[in-house]
């Protein structure tokens, strides 16, 4: 009676999409920061400032799924103790 969960998978055209997508929203970025009418130093300001934007959020991405697997290790282990309690419990012995 263990219902151990499936872990999902993406499916490649998922995954596909999502690197394309990334592909070309770091291209635009990168060419509407080079074509803007601005001296050297904001150009440059504004493609660290992207840079930086980008790595914070795949840090924030893998820190939401770092917690959402510890929750789902720390459920398995409670269910895990329940099942060995339920199965060893005898509801037909007597007390006393």
């Amino acid at each position: 009676m263990s219902d151990t969960p499936v872990k999902q998978q993406s499916t490649a055209a998922f995954y596909g999409q999502a690197v394309a997508s990334f592909a070309v929203a770091m291209i635009a970025t990168a060419v509407g920061i080079y074509n803007l009418q601005a001296d050297a130093w904001v150009r440059a300001f504004l493609a660290v400032a992207v840079l930086y934007l980008v790595t914070s959020a795949f840090t924030l991405a893998k820190i939401i799924r770092d917690r959402q697997e510890a929750g789902q290790i720390v459920s398995r282990v409670d269910q895990a103790r329940l099942e060995k309690l339920l199965a060893e419990h005898d509801p037909f012995e007597k007390l006393g």
